[in-house]
Parts: C-alpha cells; sequence; structure tokens
C-alpha cells in the first residue's frame, strides 16, 4: 500500500469521526430541553450530553469520558455578565487563592447545569462571571457568591468502604445545618438527594471540624526513609481555638480514616496515624501536582476569599435566532462560492482542494466542541478568517506548481517541487499570524477585552489546522485523483490549470 493511501485511509477516518462530533447534538438523541428542565435525578435516565464514554472493566464507573459541549457567547443566547470584588484587601491573599476561589465559583456553576459559563480572574482582585443562558439571575449570583466548604469528616469503621467514597459526594452533620440555618426558599425538593449518607447508619457523616478551624496548609517533600523514595506531604496547623476540639478526637480514632471533604466531595481520606492538636501531616501517595492542589484547596477553603457583587448586567444575544439564521446562511454561500472558483479556476487540483476545504470546516468544528470554545461573533469571525488563509496556502502551492509545468518540469515532480518550494511560505505566513493571535489572546485577558480572546482563538485553530490540511490532506487527494486520471493529465495539461 503506497503512502498517499495510507494517509487517505487516516483522512476518511479522521473526517468520519469530526462529522460525528459535529453533527448537532439533536441529530444524536441528545435530549436537551428535557434535560433542562428535569432535577438531577431524572437526568440519570435522560440522554443529556454528547459525551463519548466507555467501561472498560465493567465496573460501572466510565473509565475513558471523551467530553462534547457546543458554548455560545452572551452575544448568541444573551445571559448575565457578574463582576465580582474581593471583600478583603488583596494584600491579605495571593494571586493562588485568588485563582482557587475562581474555580469554586466555577464549580459552584457548573452545578447549575452552566457548562459554558465563562470565569476569568480580572487583575488583583477581581473575577469576572459569564453566564450565557441563565435563567435565574438571582440564583445565580448567590451561588457564585458562596465560599467554599472544607470539612473533616469521621470515616471510622468504614472498612474497605474508604476506597469508594473518594471523589463522591457525601452528605454531613454540617451540611445539613448549614441547610437548616440558610435563608434559602424549601422547593420541597431534598439538597442532599444526590448525595451519599453513611452506609451504615443511614445518616449524614458526621464533622469533626470544617475550614473555619485550619490555619494554613503547604505540600512539602518528605526526605526518603532507608532506600525509599521521597514522598510528597501535606503539612496543615489548626487554630488555637480548634486545637482541643480537634485533638481530643483524633486521639480517640488512631488508626482509623478521617476525609478530608471539600464542597461535599471527599478529596482524600487518609489514615490517622497519631494524635493531632496544633497541626499534623496528610500523606496519601500524593504526586507533587496532586500535593500542592490539595494544599490549595484546603488553605483556600481555611482562608476563604468572601467575594462581593461589584456589577451585574444582563446580557440581551446582540444577534437574534433571525440574524444568526442569516450570519449562516451568508457563511454556506459563500464557501460555496470560494469551493467553485477553485474548481473552476484550478481545475483537479481545485478539486482537490476542495475536499481539503470541507475538511478544513469539519475538523474545526469538531475542535471547538472538544475543547470547548465558546462561540461568539468575534470568534466565529476568526473562523471565516481561517477558511480564507486555508484557501490561500492551496492558491501558493497551485501557482507554484503551474510554474514548474510551464518550464517544461515532467508531471510529477512538478507536483513534488510545488508542495515541497510552497511549504516555507506557507509555514511561515501562519506562523507569523499565530504569533499575533498570541498577542491577541494576551490583550483579551484585561478587563473589558475577552471578545478579543475568542477571536484570537478561533484563528489560531484554524491556521494550526491549515498547516495539516493545505499540505497533508491537499497533497493526498491531488496524488489519489493524478494516479487516477493521469492519462487524461498527461495529454492535456489545461485540467491543471496550465
Amino acid at each position: 500500500m503506497s503512502k498517499h493511501a495510507q494517509w487517505l485511509i487516516f483522512i476518511v477516518v479522521l473526517t468520519i469521526f469530526c462529522i460525528w462530533v459535529a453533527t448537532p447534538p439533536e441529530f444524536k438523541g441528545v435530549q436537551t430541553e428535557a434535560c433542562a428542565n428535569a432535577t438531577e435525578l431524572e437526568q440519570a435516565n435522560l440522554k443529556c450530553t454528547e459525551n463519548i464514554e466507555l467501561d472498560f472493566n465493567g465496573d460501572g464507573e466510565n473509565d475513558f469520558v471523551l467530553n462534547i459541549t457546543q458554548s455560545l457567547g452572551l452575544d448568541l443566547v444573551g445571559g448575565l455578565r457578574v463582576l465580582l470584588q474581593a471583600d478583603i484587601p488583596a494584600s491579605n491573599f495571593t494571586l493562588e487563592d485568588l485563582s482557587e476561589t475562581a474555580n469554586n465559583v466555577s464549580r459552584r456553576v457548573n452545578a447549575l447545569g452552566l457548562t459554558e459559563a465563562t470565569i476569568q480572574v480580572q487583575g488583583r482582585d477581581r473575577i469576572l462571571v459569564e453566564l450565557p443562558g441563565v435563567r435565574d439571575p438571582e440564583q445565580a449570583i448567590a451561588t457564585i457568591q458562596q465560599t467554599a466548604l472544607l470539612e473533616f469528616v469521621d470515616f471510622g469503621g468504614l472498612g474497605a468502604q474508604v476506597g469508594g467514597l473518594a471523589g463522591q459526594k457525601i452528605v454531613t452533620t454540617e451540611q445539613v445545618e448549614l441547610r437548616q440555618n440558610s435563608t434559602a426558599e424549601d422547593d420541597g425538593e431534598d439538597p442532599f438527594a444526590d448525595r451519599r449518607a453513611h452506609p451504615v447508619t443511614g445518616l449524614p457523616f458526621e464533622t469533626v471540624m470544617s475550614g473555619a478551624g485550619l490555619q494554613a496548609a503547604s505540600a512539602v517533600l518528605a526526605p526518603s526513609q532507608g532506600t525509599g523514595t521521597p514522598q510528597w506531604l501535606i503539612n496543615f496547623e489548626i487554630k488555637p481555638e480548634f486545637q482541643e476540639i480537634f485533638g481530643n478526637f483524633t486521639a480517640s480514632r488512631i488508626g482509623q480514616p478521617m476525609a478530608i471533604v471539600l464542597d461535599g466531595e471527599v478529596l482524600s481520606a487518609p489514615t490517622i496515624q497519631a494524635m493531632l492538636s496544633d497541626g499534623g501531616v496528610i500523606s496519601g501517595q500524593f504526586t507533587e501536582e496532586e500535593a500542592q492542589t490539595l494544599a490549595l484547596q484546603l488553605r483556600s477553603g481555611a482562608l476563604p476569599i468572601p467575594l462581593r457583587v461589584e456589577s451585574t448586567q444582563e446580557v440581551g444575544a446582540t444577534l437574534g435566532q433571525e440574524s444568526v439564521r442569516l450570519s449562516i446562511q451568508a457563511g454556506v454561500i459563500g464557501v460555496i462560492v470560494v469551493l467553485a472558483f477553485m474548481l473552476i479556476y484550478y481545475r483537479v487540483p481545485g478539486l482537490a482542494a476542495d475536499f481539503a476545504l470541507v475538511i478544513f470546516i469539519f475538523l474545526n468544528i469538531a475542535v471547538f466542541k472538544l475543547l470547548p470554545v465558546t462561540l461568539t461573533l468575534p470568534a466565529i469571525t476568526g473562523f471565516l478568517i481561517s477558511i480564507g488563509t486555508a484557501v490561500d496556502g492551496n492558491i501558493l502551492i497551485f501557482e507554484r506548481i503551474k510554474e514548474e509545468l510551464r518550464d517544461g518540469l515532467p508531471l510529477d515532480e512538478a507536483l513534488k517541487a510545488g508542495f515541497d518550494r510552497a511549504w516555507t511560505s506557507i509555514r511561515d505566513s501562519n506562523l507569523s499570524t499565530i504569533i499575533i493571535c498570541g498577542i491577541l489572546f494576551m490583550f483579551g485577558q484585561t478587563p473589558g477585552a475577552s471578545i478579543v480572546a475568542g477571536f484570537a482563538v478561533t484563528l489560531a485553530i484554524g491556521l494550526i489546522l491549515n498547516l495539516f490540511t493545505a499540505v497533508i490532506v491537499t497533497r493526498t487527494f491531488l496524488y489519489i485523483i493524478v494516479g487516477l486520471l493521469r492519462g487524461p493529465i498527461e495529454n492535456n495539461r489545461s485540467l491543471l490549470g496550465v
């Protein structure tokens, strides 16, 4: 099998996958509207995502998940924009604390089902939250203002069941007490229906101490013992007023597990090795990244950054349904015109370029859903411009091939020289534009300029994919077509646009 035939098989398989990813969720059986109005328990019986989920060992837990999400920006679906300001001086916390607070906000926003929400750290003490398609602004604002709830929970007596609780959501006495003291209206639904109770008693797990009692936490690399390798541990300190409570509990539970729970999720369940009064060490075969992340989560829970709403803005979709329809229609017409021009002017090479351009479009849409990229009007503009650059690369190649043929080179040599000599021009022009996209993206991280980032991201993705489609895909199709029509092409060079 020739090299071009191998590439063709790869391209066909990749294209089929990209077409499937790019297909709207409704055609894959996703019940979007039903899921939007269903409770979490009801959603378990509905197909609510396009994700590819595989369970290789049949244990009921997915071993592989490929997230597929189509994210639309505020200008397409409208929504809510909220600017949050730290309610304590910036000198009292670090940028890491602010980033972790933004992560906590992201987790709570996702609990509302707003997976396309955008959360950005702005400057030194602000967080910008954009919630496309939000239905209840008051609930969203109340949710994102909450701070993380860190708990040390008694897991004693569970034995082998401890491992099955790692990463799970559980209900605790602290959560129940906070709910009872909450001023939120009771809608009749159990707020802890999706959380696991104590498997032995059936009651909420007992909270030993909340994050209010934690004073500090840091990840450290412990020296190796004998011939062993160094291990990452987490040191934590307890505030004086909580030391007696924590010390008495740990003294009575030596050899038993104690869970560290953040926002109801079990982060880890280390075993108590000794009485802990003023602090202790958390061990658990952590990697450096896991230890640093957990320490940061503990600090964030112990020293939450209170947030106040600096400003809110309900944003209507700047592009109505009719405008979106017309924009799509204009884009389709533009692509058809480009495809027709390439076919009429360059003929056989133009046919290969048309195939490559269609694949380029599906590749982009698939990447947008896999990353995912939030599509806004500027982002769509960047995508359309990248289509132009894809055609531009093909034109450079074909014009070079025509020059080589006019100079008398044989067909195969002219094709090879055309691709080889045009490659450096395509590479350098795309690379220079990608550098500009990087600059625009960094500029888009500043307050008030976030829409520029979407344009930069989609344009950069298109330019990177263009290096594949303009050279590899176009080359493969052109060589396959030339191989099938070699006789007519040799006798009639006008089929190559010469």
